[in-house]
């Protein structure tokens, strides 16, 4: 989970007026224009057809990549692994809850929320994966939740009923947010096949701290993994590429970071 914030100067009033059983807010109660961006970016993933279809465009096309790699099966055991927030499990109702508080991310109103294991699945998702798992290929849940959240993740995943939902597939944030370790103990027992993710970081460490330029540079150098071998999910709440605009310098006051960003942004 990375820290939310930006999309600064969007309206909360814009995301209240389509919420029509949403209590009215004063100008006092507000959401400041950082909390205000996530609030938008949640409403079109709540509502929006567009952001369903990408889902489904996302697993269907990976269902097909996944066919073809079963056809040239090797030696090893296949695999996929996948991130889990914003990619198999929705937890776009926690940002509407802090911006209408006038927040932003935080551990502790994060863990409350992942302790309800009460989030929705990303459509597609356990689609997708349970075809996988009838194939006979293992899922791995490569995420950075916190051991501290692991019984409520399992909960959640199992609710819906994911494959591999269980201890020994579901590899928690250790010493580092970093996931290429945990990947590479994936690989050392499985070909992976297929990794999805929301952000750059779920399917290589060439994009790990990299500021926006070299992450552009990075994803045009891989151009031909993406769509065979990485499935990127949509999610405009929060993710790198925030933090590469202003060197991951999260400690910036609310107006710094509102500065960086407008000077990031392409007028006319």
């Amino acid at each position: 989970m990375k820290k939310y914030g930006i999309l600064a100067g969007l309206l909360l009033a814009a995301f209240i007026s389509c919420k029509t059983t949403q209590p009215s807010i004063s100008p006092a109660t507000a959401v400041p224009s950082l909390a205000a961006g996530p609030a938008w970016a949640a409403l079109w993933q709540q509502q929006s057809g567009e952001y369903k279809a990408l889902c489904l465009q996302a697993y269907q096309l990976a269902a097909w990549k996944l066919d073809q790699y079963l056809a040239a099966k090797g030696n090893k055991p296949l695999a996929v692994v996948t991130d889990i927030d914003e990619t198999v499990l929705d937890n776009s109702p926690y940002s509407v809850h802090q911006a209408l508080k006038g927040k932003s991310y935080d551990p502790g109103s994060w863990k409350e929320w992942t302790a309800k294991a009460a989030a929705d699945t990303v459509p597609g998702a356990p689609a997708f994966f349970k075809y996988a798992a009838s194939k006979g290929v293992a899922v791995f849940y490569i995420t950075n939740r916190e051991e501290s959240e692991r019984a409520a993740t399992l909960k959640n995943l199992q609710r819906y009923g994911f494959p591999d939902a269980d201890e020994q597939h579901l590899l928690l944030k250790s010493t580092t947010s970093g996931k290429e370790p945990r990947r590479q103990q994936v690989a050392a027992q499985y070909d992976i096949v297929l990794l999805f993710g929301d952000n750059l970081g779920d399917f290589s460490e060439i994009f790990d701290k990299k500021l926006f330029e070299q992450r552009n540079s990075n994803v045009l150098q891989a151009a031909g993994q993406f769509g065979s071998r990485f499935i990127v999910l949509p999610n405009p709440m929060y993710g790198d590429w925030e933090g590469a605009l202003y060197n991951f310098q999260y400690k910036l006051t609310p107006q710094q970071k509102d500065s960086i960003l407008r000077s990031r942004m392409k007028n006319y």
